[in-house]
């Protein structure tokens, strides 16, 4: 499966970055935006520049393709989509099935707020997107589509894993193997909705699985240990 390393243009940690991308490979590199600055800064040399590149700045946008080369998707700034939503186009498009995303939290809340909910349309269209900062591993589970989710203990983000209910509800979900077991439980955005938040994996793996719904899954780590 192709694999895709999507790098946008929020706050990113470099010393963390640089960990992340040991021992990783991509077969396709987007910077998306000002996530350029970020892919310099990593040294890293992306196949591929997505955006309107109005935080970047056009004339570095055409600065950095005169002296790289490097292949541009660019728009206007007046669209409909943001950046993120037309770099998921581009990575469908070059046949990518997997995609982790660097950059996308930690700044503006509309952006990171987009970028994860981007997560559902990638998931529909063929595309398992994940999003890594520094504390955070963050992936989607659309009951269609993925039967069960497997958390082995020895790979796991960090010491807890939550789930939040994207759709208004999201019914039967079971939970083995991990501190707090649910069994057969439905969750609602208006009803219960941080149910699922800071359970831990108990044993060597732990296993999700729930009828119907989307939800999103967060592996984190506390800030003192974020940066190990």
């Amino acid at each position: 499966m192709k694999r895709c390393l999507m790098v946008t243009g929020g706050p990113l940690d470099l010393s963390f970055g640089r960990r992340f991308l040991l021992g990783r490979t991509y077969d396709l590199v987007i910077a998306v935006d000002a996530g350029l600055a970020a892919c310099e800064a990593l040294g890293l040399c992306p196949d591929l520049l997505v955006g309107d590149f109005d935080t970047l700045g056009r004339e570095r946008l055409l600065e950095y393709q005169e002296r790289s080369g490097v292949r541009a998707d660019v728009h206007q700034p007046e669209k409909d989509e943001t950046d993120t939503e037309l770099a998921f186009r581009d990575a469908l498009e070059a046949g990518c099935v997997l995609v982790d995303m660097l950059g996308a939290t930690g700044g503006r809340l509309d952006h990171e707020l987009s970028n994860i909910q981007l997560l559902a349309q990638g998931r529909k269209k063929g595309l398992r997107v994940t999003i890594y900062d520094a504390f955070n591993k963050i992936f989607l589970a659309d009951a269609e589509l993925d039967p069960q989710v497997v958390f082995e203990r020895e790979d796991l983000y960090g010491r807890y894993v939550s789930f939040l209910p994207v759709t208004e509800t999201v019914k039967g979900i079971t939970l083995t193997g991990f501190k707090y077991p649910l069994k057969e439980k439905d969750i609602s955005i208006l009803e219960n909705p941080s149910l699922c938040i800071s359970n831990e994996v108990l044993e060597e793996k732990a296993v999700l699985t729930f009828r119907s719904g989307l939800l999103l899954c967060v592996e984190s780590r506390d800030r003192e240990t974020g940066l190990v």
